[in-house]
Order: structure tokens, then sequence, then C-alpha cells
């Protein structure tokens, strides 16, 4: 097995403002590229204690709504990747990712699979979305209410999960939608839904959105700028949200206090299609899809 590290000191990089507001000096960040021979089409990762889940296609060729069943999970702790999920043919075009009371809930292409983490030898559940709701994408938490995006029709479903080991998929509820729905975030009763156009062709529309109060779903746009938005992930002190957009494969953040974006300049790395982001201890871990490798940004 092949793992390969790649450490790059950025030097000279700052943070380029994109909004409003002033350019401010940046520490100079450190840059790491993890590969492996068994990534492939890595599309989310998952901070989950010491270790990184990651979700990958499979598939020979990058098709997120493939229906071949050749997904899988690995799992990366001490330098090490070790597959978690191997591919049973229940996962396809595997992409968000959370995990509640030792269950792992993973989007997929038109239906939502879930783990026992405790039993991985069990057959996991399925939970089936309404026809024509291909692009289930990304999930977010808020007590015992899962929110679900689907990005080909911007809806965003809800789904009691008191229970995750007797879920019902008859309990799965429209919430609202906003258009290209794709990364999500919730703290504090806010939401953040990250704007993804599934034609490729970027409008107005597509920028990152905040629900302001869960409990009365009314999606505003958070700032003007229009991207490719995929993940989401917000700082530990809730003052930074990050993001990445397929767009020039930028990965940047939102400053609450400035109200302005910032982009990261990574130096010499270009990435080709930055998705499901995780953060840890200020650590940010960037899914390059295509490239099938994990970016680490510290």
């Amino acid at each position: 097995m092949r793992i390969t590290t790649n450490l790059f000191a950025a030097v000279g990089a700052v943070l380029t403002m994109a909004s409003c507001g002033q350019n401010r000096p940046a520490s100079v960040p450190q840059v790491e590229i993890l590969t492996n021979d068994s990534i492939a089409y890595c599309e989310s990762v998952l901070a989950d204690g010491d270790r990184l889940l990651v979700c990958n296609f499979g598939t020979d060729e990058l098709n997120p709504l493939n229906t071949e069943g050749k997904g899988y999970v690995l799992e990366w702790k001490d330098g090490t990747f070790r597959t978690l999920i191997p591919a049973d043919g229940n996962l396809s075009g595997p992409k968000g990712t959370l995990i509640k009371d030792a269950h792992l809930f993973i989007a997929d292409v038109g239906k939502m699979v879930v783990y026992n983490l405790d039993t991985l030898s069990q057959a996991p559940q399925v939970v089936p979305f309404p026809e024509g709701e291909l692009f289930v994408n990304d999930m977010a938490l808020a007590g015992d209410t899962l929110y679900v995006t689907v990005t080909n029709t911007g809806n965003i479903y809800s789904l009691d999960v008191s229970a995750p080991s007797k879920l019902d998929p008859q309990a799965l509820t429209l919430y609202t939608n906003v258009p290209g729905a794709n990364g999500i975030v919730l703290r504090d009763d806010v939401m953040y839904v990250a704007s993804y156009p599934p034609d490729g062709v970027t409008t107005d529309k597509n920028v990152i959105y905040e629900i302001g109060d869960i409990r009365m779903p009314h999606p505003a746009p958070l700032t003007d700028r229009a991207g490719q938005y995929d993940g989401l992930a917000l700082s530990g002190d809730g003052q930074r949200l990050y993001f990445t957009s397929w767009v020039n494969g930028e990965v940047g953040y939102w400053d609450f206090q400035n109200r302005s974006v910032q982009l990261l300049d990574l130096a010499d790395v270009e990435l080709s299609g930055p998705a499901r982001i995780a953060l840890r201890d200020g650590v940010l871990y960037i899914p390059d899809l295509p490239a099938s490798r994990i970016v680490i940004v510290r």
C-alpha cells in the first residue's frame, strides 16, 4: 500500500480579501498532501476523535450519481489507512457523513445509508428519498433532528433520529429549499447552506445561505459572492465559516466579525475539486475529489 505525504511551506502566503473590508496579514500555512492507493474519488472527510473517516466512490470514472455499489469508507488514524466499511454494495456515491450514538449516517445517491459502528457486520439501514431526489449530499444535526440536503432539487429534508437503530423512513419530511443545496452546518439553531449549481452554470443564486432560526426556515444570502460552493465547516469559536468552491478550486472563509470573505492562498497546491471538508483543532482537511487525495492545511 502506497502512502505519500508532501509538506509545503507556503512561503509568502497571505489571506486574500474577496469582499469588503481590509486585507490582513496571515500566518504562513503548512500544506500537506495525503495520497494513498486505497483512495478512489474521495468526496468527504469526517473528523471523529483521533481518526478521519474518508468516503470513496471506488469507481473507475468520476460520477457522483453512479449506482455501481462500489463505494466504501476508509479510516485514517496514526498515519495509517484501513478499510472501515468495505464495498458491500450499499454505497455508490457516498458524500456527507455524520455520527450520532455510534451510528454513521452517509448521504448517497437517492438515499441515506446508516451503519451501526458497533456492529459493522450487520446490514445497514437504508432511508430512500422521494423519486427524483438523487443528489443526496450533506447533513447536519440539531438535537434529535437530522437535516439532509439534495443538490439537484435544492430541497432540504428533516428526519427524527432520536432512535438511530430504528429509523422510520416514512418520517422523512420536506423542510425547506435552497437553490443547489450542498454543504450544511448548524450552530445554536442557525443553519448555513452552501449552494452548488447542479448544471455547472453559476448564477447569482449560488451563494452561501443563512437560516437565522431553524424553527422558522427563511433562507437568506449570507454573502452575494457567487460560486460553486461545496463543503462548509465552522471554526471552534464560531467566528469563521470555512467553505470550498469548485470555481478556481477555492478554499476560504466568511469572517463573521468583519463580514467579509477571505480566500486561503495555498501557494503551489492547486485543487481541482475541493469537496466536503472537516475542521479539527484548527486543522482543515480538504478532499480533492477528482484528484483522489486529501489536502491538509495547518
